[in-house]
């Protein structure tokens, strides 16, 4: 059986609730909103995992986590994205939120990257090459309709949330009819030694 999987930290409900309450802002945007439980920051994508991927990915996890320690992430500003520079003066995709924060997590997430990808099992997985962007999609535009838009609204709103990241969660997304919705397989603390 397959499994369709993806790291991810997953925000308190307090900071989920703040952030959904930013929609009503932004009405006028054509744009598929993501559902308030599935709001997360996503180390990384794995793609469809056997059970026996899934289970080493599982045990180097556990290893990788002993290395890392729980550190606070700033979320910053809501606005278009991607923002790289690929992407500037295209139309964007999303509504997301940009944080700071990023050095023990970049850490953190190019270790999973490097330790995973690493596994025999994996050696014809394909991986994702874009480079790790710390965000949070608030939304995915509706590109025909955003495109009929006679005035493109500005979405560039400062905002200061914090959070601690102590853990972070194996996740299985299943695609459904109103959307995908995700299930934590496993959760992992990150309690380990400073590098």
């Amino acid at each position: 059986m397959l499994h369709r999987i993806f790291l991810a930290i997953n925000l308190p409900d307090n900071i989920k609730r703040k952030l959904i309450s930013l929609k009503d802002k932004w009405i006028e945007i054509p744009a598929r909103w993501t559902k308030e439980p599935n709001l997360h920051v996503t180390l990384l994508f794995l793609g469809n995992l056997d059970d026996n991927q899934l289970s080493q990915t599982i045990k180097v996890i556990q290893e990788v986590t002993t290395r890392h320690t729980s550190f606070v992430l700033n979320l910053r500003k809501v606005c278009f994205g991607p923002t790289d520079e690929k992407n500037s003066g295209k139309m964007p995709r999303m509504i997301w939120v940009e944080g700071e924060g990023e050095n023990k997590l970049l850490q953190l997430q190019q270790d999973l990257d490097k330790t995973i990808f690493n596994l025999e099992s994996f050696q014809y997985k394909e991986r994702d090459e874009k480079p790790f962007k710390f965000h949070i999609t608030l939304a995915r535009i509706k590109q025909w309709e955003f495109k009929k838009l006679e005035e493109i609204p500005k979405i560039d709103e400062e905002i200061n949330l914090k959070f601690e990241a102590n853990t972070f969660e194996l996740m299985e997304s299943q695609l459904k009819k109103g959307g995908p919705e995700h299930t934590i397989l496993e959760s992992f603390e990150l309690s380990g030694e400073e590098n």
